[in-house]
């Protein structure tokens, strides 16, 4: 893949990923806050899904960037992209598996409903996102 390429890649992922963490924070604020913690678990299911989801688009960006071969269009599994990112980067598998344990497990599947925690694994979505940021 030439340079051009990969720019234009990272541009169209990058603003792919940013759409569904913006689409994310929209629906969050649908769980009314109060004090630090939602009143309402189902948009914060619905929430954490969606920034997880723009986390995967992110980490699927990025592994093609650094060349990894992709098992096609099927779903990946977490330890595909724990297995790969380790090779690649220690740094970035620290937020993913953090990513991964408050945005899809906790947020997700339980609904936790802790403000502070959502936010920080939101600041690891961004974290993830920001690695296929375009120049």
């Amino acid at each position: 893949m030439s340079i051009e390429e990969q720019q234009e890649l990272k541009q169209k992922s990058y603003a792919e990923a940013i759409r569904y963490m913006n689409n994310a924070k929209e629906t969050l604020q649908k769980a009314k806050k109060e004090d630090n913690f939602y009143s309402d678990r189902k948009y914060v299911r619905t929430a954490c899904g969606t920034a997880y989801n723009g986390v995967l688009h992110a980490l699927d960006t990025y592994l093609m960037l650094k060349d990894v071969e992709m098992p096609g269009k099927r779903r990946r599994s977490i330890e595909f992209y724990t297995r790969n990112i380790a090779k690649l980067d220690g740094k970035l598998l620290k937020y993913l598996d953090s990513a991964y344990e408050i945005l899809h497990l906790s947020g997700y599947y339980d609904g936790i409903l802790d403000a502070r925690v959502i936010s920080a694994g939101f600041d690891n979505a961004y974290e993830i996102i920001d690695k296929i940021k375009p120049l």
